[in-house]
């Protein structure tokens, strides 16, 4: 009698201050234990090695932020046994806007032509002769945070008063895409395929796509064309989920990656289908693989909410039809959900940037408005009239939609304490009251 295969032990990785990716509702079915192991910054490396060995994991699941990316390469060495999805390799662009310019010219992956550089004459040179406008960003941080660390330049004036202000290092700056429609493209890959795609369109007036900023957003009609370069974009990640922002030239109909990562905000239900793949991918087939036609996420997009939650406790299997004659209906795409290949340390461009010490965390990884710096920790309290986007998204359990949506009840003075958030959301009153903690009453 063969011996019944037995699965590897998962830990769900978590960092203090940062976002959790996954929880234990999107791996619904999984027969074991799921352990956590919490990294909590500040010469804790040794520390939560002892703790995965002692726990006896095998596979850790979720994202690094960008200062803990180098610890947990040395954490890796020191683990060879376990597995880490995504992979060290694969989280490379997490780090910064700089390694994903790096990880697109690696792998020939079409992008804006950008400079990078940590020297200021190199930059002033640049900025006298480059055509504008110029996109200038933040290379560290995350894009999904308002997009408050994105910058249009228009002139070599508006470009010295910017960075003399900001003081960014690395200075990193684009050629700004003509937008096709005003808008750009996020695509969301698991196992390298698209799952979803949307279009974002700038607000009135504006010239970001940032739905935190006023921008809208549309399902139809992502060109395959944008697909196909952000399956390109997984492919040479291998990652086992992945997202792309991409703009598309409006006087060449070329779609360019603006960023990547497997950091990214996500749909409840686009967790459950990650979740549902890794268990199919760590079982060997036991678990069956999510089933989410090309396109669906057209129809996806014309549901309320509160369908789309209920929705998630659906299981998403591939359709059996009952009529011979359905076996024919064409598809729309030919992409298949795949397993990834195995990552190794040559995947990873050669880096410019000088190492970046976990002694001087990121205001993104602590919390930052654009106006003040504000280091969060356990005993930090905030005035909800002066809560920043970015401060919201930090709150344990919170969607980007939701902190938008609250961000905006604060600045239209629609809520002057975090209680009566009860009255517009239908979030649990437990989860309510554990966000009020993190204010001043």
């Amino acid at each position: 009698m063969q011996e019944k295969k037995k699965l590897p032990k998962v830990g769900f990785l978590y960092l203090d201050y940062v976002l959790r990716f996954f929880d234990y509702s999107n791996f619904k079915g999984w027969p074991d234990k799921i352990e956590t192991v919490t990294y909590h910054w500040k010469n804790d490396k040794e520390r939560f090695i002892k703790e995965v060995k002692q726990k006896g994991i095998d596979v850790l699941v979720g994202n690094i932020p960008a200062t803990a990316y180098e610890t947990f390469k040395e954490i890796a060495k020191a683990l060879p046994h376990v597995r880490f999805i995504p992979s060290i390799e694969t989280q490379f662009c997490n780090k910064s806007k700089e390694n994903v310019t790096l990880f697109c010219n690696k792998y020939d992956v079409a992008a804006p032509k950008t400079i990078i550089t940590y020297d200021e004459k190199e930059a002033d040179e640049h900025f006298k002769s480059c055509h504008y406008p110029q996109i200038v960003k933040r290379s560290y941080g995350a894009s999904n945070y308002g997009g408050y660390f994105v910058h249009k330049v228009d002139n070599y004036k508006e470009a010295k008063s910017l960075l003399a202000e900001k003081k960014y290092k690395p200075i990193y700056s684009q050629d700004a895409i003509p937008l096709k429609d005003s808008g750009d493209i996020r695509v969301m890959l698991i196992g390298h395929k698209p799952i979803c795609a949307f279009w974002r369109y700038s607000g009135k007036g504006e010239w970001i796509t940032n739905t935190s900023q006023g921008g809208t957003m549309s399902y139809e009609n992502v060109p395959m064309n944008v697909l196909e370069l952000a399956v390109k974009a997984s492919k040479a990640a291998k990652a086992e989920y992945w997202a792309c922002d991409i703009a598309i030239d409006e006087n060449t109909d070329e779609p360019y990656i603006l960023e990547c990562a497997t950091a990214f905000a996500a749909f409840p239900y686009v967790r459950d289908w990650i979740g549902q793949y890794i268990m199919w991918d760590l079982s060997g087939g036991k678990f069956r693989l999510p089933h989410v036609p090309l396109f669906s996420w057209e129809e996806l997009g014309k549901m309320d909410p509160s369908v789309l939650r209920t929705l998630r406790h659906l299981y998403f299997a591939k359709y059996e039809p009952s009529a011979d004659g359905a076996y024919w209906l064409a598809d729309k795409g030919s992409f298949d959900m795949e397993q990834t290949d195995e990552s190794n340390p040559s995947d990873v461009p050669a880096s410019i940037e000088p190492p970046l010490s976990e002694d001087k965390l990121p205001d993104m990884v602590k919390g930052e408005s654009e106006a003040a710096s504000s280091k969060i920790s356990e005993t930090k309290l905030y005035k909800v009239e002066d809560v920043s986007l970015t401060e919201l998204m930090t709150l344990q359990g919170m969607e980007e939609d939701v902190a938008v949506s609250i961000k905006e009840l604060v600045d239209e003075k629609e809520i002057t304490s975090f209680e009566k958030l009860s009255e517009y959301f239908t979030d649990s009153k437990e989860k309510i009251q554990q966000w009020a903690k993190s204010f001043i009453k």
